[in-house]
Parts: C-alpha cells; sequence; structure tokens
C-alpha cells in the first residue's frame, strides 16, 4: 500500500509524460543492471559506464543488450582505475550522461531490476532522474545478495554467509567474465538470479 502511495506521488512529479511507460509494470520480464563510476560516493560521484540485459521466461535475452560508455565531467579517482581499470582517456568518446539515462529508461521500461548491490546503481541512476525529470526509479528491484542470503539461509540457519559475489558465483557454479565490466557483471547476475529462481535450496 506504501508503496503504491509513493508510485503515485512520484508518477504526478514526472515533468515529460513521455517517460509515463516507466510506470507501467511488465511483470513477466527483469532487467539485470550494472554500472561503472569515478567512486563510491553517489552523491558526488558519476556513472562512466551501464550494462544491461533483459531476462525472460528463465532465459537472458543478450540479443537485447544495453551498453554505453558515458563522459564524466570529473577526473575518475585513483581508486576506482584500480577496481574497473577504466582511464579518463577511454570515455572521451562516450555520450552525454542525460542521453545514456534516457536511452537506458527506454530500455528497462517497466521491468523489475536485478542488481548485486543494486541500491548503490539506483541511487546513482535517481541522481540523475530527479534532475531531468523530477521523479526517482519507480521499478520493483531484487536484490542478487538477499536472494541468495534468503536461499542459503534456510540449508546453514545461523551461519555466516559469505555474499562477495566471486563466492556466490562459485557456490553456485556458474563461469566467471571479466569482472568489472557492466555487460559482463549484468550478464553474470542474470546467470545467478536465473539458478537461484529455479533452485529450492543451495
Amino acid at each position: 500500500m506504501i508503496s503504491l502511495i509513493k508510485n503515485y506521488f512520484n508518477k504526478k512529479r514526472l515533468v515529460d509524460k513521455e517517460f509515463e511507460f516507466l510506470f507501467e509494470p511488465i511483470d513477466d520480464e527483469f532487467v539485470s543492471i550494472d554500472t561503472e563510476t569515478t567512486g563510491l560516493n553517489p552523491k558526488k560521484d558519476e556513472i562512466i559506464t551501464i550494462g544491461a540485459v533483459k531476462i525472460k521466461d528463465n532465459k537472458i535475452l543478450t540479443s537485447q543488450k544495453f551498453e554505453c560508455i558515458v563522459k564524466p565531467t570529473k577526473p575518475i579517482g585513483t581508486d576506482s582505475i584500480k577496481i574497473h581499470h577504466i582511464r579518463h582517456c577511454d570515455l572521451e568518446n562516450g555520450i552525454d550522461i542525460k542521453d545514456a539515462i534516457y536511452q537506458l529508461l527506454h530500455f528497462i521500461g517497466g521491468r523489475t531490476l536485478i542488481g548485486y548491490y543494486l541500491e548503490f546503481d539506483v541511487e546513482l541512476i535517481n541522481k540523475y532522474t530527479k534532475e531531468f525529470l523530477n521523479i526517482t526509479l519507480p521499478n520493483k528491484q531484487i536484490e542478487l545478495s538477499a536472494l541468495y542470503f534468503d536461499k542459503k539461509i534456510t540449508t546453514i540457519p545461523q551461519a555466516n554467509i559469505d555474499l562477495r559475489f566471486d563466492s556466490i558465483m562459485k557456490d553456485l557454479d556458474l563461469p566467471m567474465l571479466g569482472k568489472h565490466d557492466a555487460l559482463n557483471d549484468a550478464i553474470m547476475t542474470s546467470l545467478a538470479f536465473i539458478k537461484l529462481q529455479n533452485i529450492k535450496k543451495i
């Protein structure tokens, strides 16, 4: 009930009616999403790459992938470069963040979002949707680590559960693609999501 009320007022704040489709849920599809950023502070840092794929009927629709490079307005932090190996010069041909966000919104539509530590990605995206459209993402969200935890805790209650991405993938016997590449991370998250959806316990 509270979420319905929030979405009602969120939609009322929308300044561009072209994006009303975001408030029309697509219940039989999901979008796995990941971003790489200039740093780890959503308030100050910026998105530099976005990767996303659609999921339907337990299949990753790789033919319907989304990937873009964004040109940042400020330098990338040294610590971030060590993680994702993306340098400022790699982004010189990137697109404007407004174009990137608008393209992303058309890609995800009203689908449920899936991600690993999704809250961080959504907070960054919301920073821009607030600026450009005066709304936050209305999409339902599923956190992969929470889904994994709920499955794992049934078999080893009160245990310490390792929620690191590498550990989750290894425990689910899934392949690791190149890490800290937004599209690869989105695809790996999709694989883990589909497997977790289709097993009763780990």
